[in-house]
């Protein structure tokens, strides 16, 4: 699966298309009044302009062999969050991946990740052109099960990694949604951030299909 588009909501437009623009650098699609949406990679991502504050976590996919060079390349840019005393990395070895995590200008969670089985390995300097594509969005909810029967049902994906009462996922290497039940897990690793729902829209295409995502007033609909 992967992220071909995602939607997400700010109260901070201007400092966010700064954030994304200027420090990240990806390059500026589109713009109006109420929005802003820039390429990153395959992905094309889009904030609109919101009242409400609503906080995300969000992940970008960069080549596998590049964690460290993404790394001294953020720390130019940003500030990389402390998972703890000196430690800026967190490996997951039954995803066989590792990442590194950071705020974006509207307080969202924010990771690049490095994918070991995609085997995407690349030997060019590090810059914002490494980037592969969006490759994770949370989608907290009160219902594992039910929510990751509706993905699988009607998107075609899986239940990846993960348990179905705390924690899971659906999706693959490529592209993942985050199912975390904000009942019992209440916090985004690895921060103190509340896990809360915020609205968001995506198209994601899985075996050559594209799909639009709506998740709005924690209901989940797929076209």
């Amino acid at each position: 699966m992967k992220i071909k588009q995602l939607t997400l909501y700010t109260h901070l437009l201007e400092e966010e298309k700064l954030f994304q623009t200027s420090t990240l650098g990806f390059p500026l699609i589109n713009e109006t009044a109420h929005s802003f949406s820039v390429q990153v990679g395959y992905s094309q991502f889009k904030f609109v302009r919101s009242e409400e504050k609503n906080i995300y976590h969000y992940c970008f996919l960069i080549p596998c062999n590049q964690l460290n060079p993404s790394i001294d390349w953020l720390k130019k840019r940003l500030d990389i969050i402390e998972i703890t005393t000196g430690k800026f990395t967190q490996k997951f070895d039954s995803w066989n991946a590792e990442s590194v995590y950071f705020y974006d200008a509207s307080g969202n969670l924010a990771e690049f990740i490095v994918r070991h089985n995609l085997q995407n390995q690349s030997e060019d300097t590090f810059s914002t052109n490494s980037i592969i594509g969006l490759n994770e969005i949370g989608l907290p909810t009160k219902n594992i099960i039910s929510t990751n029967k509706k993905l699988s049902n009607e998107l075609g994906t899986s239940f990846w990694k993960g348990d179905k009462l705390r924690f899971g996922t659906n999706g693959d290497d490529n592209g993942i949604f985050l199912l975390p039940n904000y009942l019992i897990k209440t916090k985004w690793f690895p921060t103190n951030q509340k896990i809360e729902t915020a609205p968001f829209q995506a198209i994601v295409e899985n075996d050559g299909i594209e799909k639009k995502i709506i998740f709005e007033n924690r209901q989940l609909v797929i076209e």
